[in-house]
C-alpha cells in the first residue's frame, strides 16, 4: 500500500499523547457515540408522541445503526487520507445539527430521517481509536483501547439513565435538546484535545478516495481474522441492543407497569463496565486477546441465557444485566486489540470493515429485537439473544483455533 496522508500521523511519537489527553478523547467519544442511545429508554414514550405502534418505533434505531454502517464505510476511509482531526471537527458539527433537527421535529418521518442522518455522520467515535493507536506505545494498546471503551460506556450510561430521568420529568424532546448543546460543547472543544498532525519532512503520496474504499476489500483478504472479529462484534452488539430495547418495551409494558425513569436506572448498572473493563483490558494484554475473548463470550452465555427466567422480577433481572455489561464491552475490546497493531497505515481502513460490520449487525438485531418483542413478547427477545450468545461463543473458539 502507497503512504496515506494520514501517516503525517504516524509521525508522531509513540509515547506523544498523555494521559489528560487520552481521557479527554475518551469523554469526547463517549459523548459522541451516547447519541444513539438517548433512544433506548424511552421508545415508548417517543412511539406514544408520534402515535406509532412499538413494531413501527424500531425503523429509529434499526435505522440509525445500518446508516451508521454506511457512513462508516464511504466516509471513515477519508481518515487516511484527510486526517482524523480535520474529519472529527466536520463531523461533530453535523451531529449537531441532526440532534436539534430532532429534538423540533412534528413529523415522524422528519424524526427518522434525521436520527438515519446522525447515525451516518456519527463517525468520531471511530476516528478516535486509530488516532490514539498512534499515539500510544504497543504494549499499552490494550489498555489505552479500554480507556476509549470506558469512555463508550460512560457516555452510554449516562444517555440512558438522563434520557430517561429527563423524559419523566420534562417530556423526550428534552432529551435530544441537551443533546444537542453537547454536541455544540465537544465540537468547539476538539480543536484544542486533537493535535494537528505533526509534518514529516517528507513527500508522501496520496491514495485517491476511491483507492482508499476498494483497498478495503483487499486489505480483508490480507487480514481476514478482521472479518471474523467484526463477525463476533456484529453479535455481541446485536445481543446488547436486543435485549436493552426489549427491556425498554417489556417494563414499560402494562404487565409490568414501570415507567421509562424505571428503565434508565436500570441502565445504570452499566457503572460497573467501568471499574472491570479496564482490568480486563489489562488481562488480555497478558493472557492474548483470542483466548480471553472466548473465555469472556462464555461467560456472556451464562448470563444471557438468565434473561428470560429472571425477567419478571425487576431485583433478579439485575443479575444477567450486571454480568453482561461487565463481558460485553470487554469482546469488543479483545476483538479490536486483534488488529489494531497491525501496520499504522491500514488501521483506519481495517477499522473501517470492523465497525461497519458492527453496525449492520446492530441494526438489524435493533430490527429483530423490536419485531420479536411484538410477535413473542420477552420470550421471543430472549430466544434471539441467547441465539446470537451461541454464535459468539463458536466464532470465538474458532478464532483461537485460527490464531494462537
Amino acid at each position: 500500500m502507497g503512504h496515506d496522508m494520514t501517516e503525517k500521523d504516524a509521525g508522531e511519537p509513540a509515547a506523544g499523547l498523555s494521559r489528560g489527553r487520552e481521557l479527554a478523547l475518551a469523554a469526547i467519544t463517549g459523548a459522541t457515540v451516547a447519541n444513539a442511545y438517548y433512544i433506548h429508554p424511552i421508545i415508548s414514550e417517543v412511539a406514544d408522541g408520534f402515535g406509532v405502534s412499538d413494531a413501527a418505533i424500531g425503523v429509529v434505531p434499526a435505522f440509525n445503526q445500518l446508516a451508521l454502517a454506511l457512513g462508516i464505510l464511504l466516509l471513515l476511509p477519508l481518515g487516511d487520507r484527510f486526517g482524523n482531526r480535520n474529519l472529527s471537527l466536520i463531523f461533530a458539527s453535523a451531529q449537531t445539527a441532526m440532534l436539534a433537527v430532532m429534538a423540533f421535529a412534528r413529523d415522524f418521518t422528519l424524526f427518522v430521517g434525521a436520527s438515519t442522518l446522525l447515525g451516518f455522520v456519527t463517525i468520531v467515535p471511530y476516528l478516535l481509536p486509530a488516532y490514539v493507536s498512534k499515539r500510544v506505545p504497543v504494549e499499552r494498546l490494550g489498555q489505552a483501547t479500554a480507556t476509549l471503551t470506558v469512555g463508550i460506556i460512560i457516555g452510554i450510561l449516562i444517555a440512558r439513565v438522563g434520557a430517561g430521568i429527563l423524559t419523566e420529568h420534562f417530556g423526550w424532546r428534552s432529551v435530544y435538546i441537551a443533546a444537542a448543546l453537547i454536541m455544540l460543547t465537544i465540537t468547539l472543544s476538539l480543536p484544542r484535545v486533537m493535535e494537528p498532525a505533526r509534518k514529516t519532512g517528507r513527500s508522501e503520496a496520496k491514495e485517491s478516495y476511491a483507492a482508499l474504499l476498494v483497498s478495503i476489500v483487499p486489505l480483508l483478504r490480507q487480514h481476514p481474522e478482521v472479518f471474523l472479529s467484526g463477525a463476533i462484534q456484529a453479535l455481541n452488539f446485536g445481543i446488547f441492543l436486543s435485549v436493552w430495547l426489549g427491556l425498554a418495551l417489556h417494563l414499560t409494558s402494562d404487565e409490568m407497569g414501570y415507567g421509562v425513569d424505571t428503565v434508565g436506572y436500570l441502565a445504570g448498572i452499566a457503572a460497573v463496565s467501568i471499574y472491570f473493563t479496564p482490568r480486563i483490558g489489562r488481562w488480555a494484554d497478558s493472557m492474548g486477546p483470542r483466548k480471553a475473548r472466548f473465555l469472556i463470550a462464555l461467560v456472556q452465555f451464562a448470563a444471557v441465557a438468565l434473561y428470560y427466567p429472571l425477567g419478571w422480577n425487576l431485583w433478579l433481572l439485575i443479575i444477567p444485566i450486571i454480568i453482561t455489561n461487565v463481558v460485553g464491552p470487554s469482546i469488543d475490546v479483545t476483538s479490536r486489540m486483534t488488529f489494531l497493531s497491525l501496520d499504522p497505515g491500514v488501521r483506519t481502513r481495517l477499522m473501517t470493515a470492523f465497525i461497519v460490520m458492527m453496525f449492520v449487525g446492530g441494526g438489524i438485531a435493533s430490527w429483530a429485537g423490536t419485531y420479536a418483542y411484538e410477535h413473542a413478547g420477552w420470550a421471543g427477545n430472549s430466544m434471539l439473544a441467547i441465539a446470537m450468545s451461541v454464535a459468539v461463543v463458536v466464532l470465538s473458539w474458532v478464532a483461537t483455533r485460527k490464531g494462537e
